[in-house]
């Protein structure tokens, strides 16, 4: 499955949701975010958003630090 996720486009496992693709990129539960085709998606939500062919990520893993 082609997906472009940062800008860059990434072939990846055949994902079916937005939920099966943080498993994938191994993100934390707490401390990221995941835009789907110019929208946010609730975490929530991730279970129920569906990934297609060609898809438009952005993933976001907010840093903390002083």
């Amino acid at each position: 499955m082609r997906l472009w996720i940062n800008g860059r486009e990434r072939e990846a496992p055949i994902l079916g949701t937005v939920e099966d693709l943080a498993r994938w990129l191994e993100l934390p539960p707490f401390g990221s975010a995941v835009e789907l085709n110019g929208q946010v998606v609730r975490r929530p939500d991730y279970a129920a958003t569906g990934l297609k062919e060609g898809d438009r990520l952005e993933v976001v893993r907010l840093v903390g630090g002083g």
